[in-house]
């Protein structure tokens, strides 16, 4: 569905990725959606910074984001979880307000790929993403598939420096000018 080329005349640049499980029920051993993300992200040729679980709570939520984002050690956050549309699912209203920049064309690609596997059930996704400050955070659904889906179809391109025409990786030079 997506195109996808390789430059080979560009090397992999290797980022560090942090990786947050919103859930009131999963721990980090139980987290088979955050698992996967790592497991998805470092067969790739990236490292995961880290791994944490936190509850679907605005405040949790949105510091265990603040601080990945203040670690510059960190270049891109990923959150899985918290997505839908019950009650506790508040992970937008937690991370889109400390966008800087939002990435409207990630949750239509989202979509758009997702609608391929999930068929309608996709529109039941509130998945977004945004810059802040430096660092690229994606909000991910907490299913498995849906992590599939958004790596295998988006991220593994764009967080590859040799995509082309264009990625992200080749922006964060250019991400904090003024």
């Amino acid at each position: 569905m997506f195109k996808s080329a390789l430059n080979p005349e560009r090397q992999f640049k290797p980022l560090s990725i942090a990786v947050i499980a919103v859930s009131d029920t999963r721990t980090l051993e139980t987290d088979t959606a955050g698992a996967l993300l790592v497991s998805l992200l470092e067969a790739d040729g990236h490292r995961c910074a880290a791994r944490v679980v936190v509850r679907d709570d605005i405040q949790l939520i949105r510091q265990a984001v603040q601080n990945f984002v203040a670690d510059p050690k960190v270049d891109v956050v990923l959150t899985t979880g918290g997505t839908g549309f019950s009650g506790r699912d508040v992970t937008p209203e937690a991370v889109e307000p400390l966008f800087d920049k939002r990435m409207e064309g990630f949750s239509v690609l989202f979509h758009q790929y997702s609608a391929t596997t999930v068929g309608t059930s996709s529109m039941q996704s509130r998945a977004t993403a945004g810059l802040i400050g430096t660092t690229f955070v994606f909000c991910l659904p907490g299913s498995r598939g849906a992590c599939r889906d958004a790596w295998e179809a988006i991220l593994s391109h764009q967080l590859d420096y040799r995509h082309s025409p264009c990625n992200l990786v080749e922006l964060m030079p250019r991400l904090d000018e003024r």
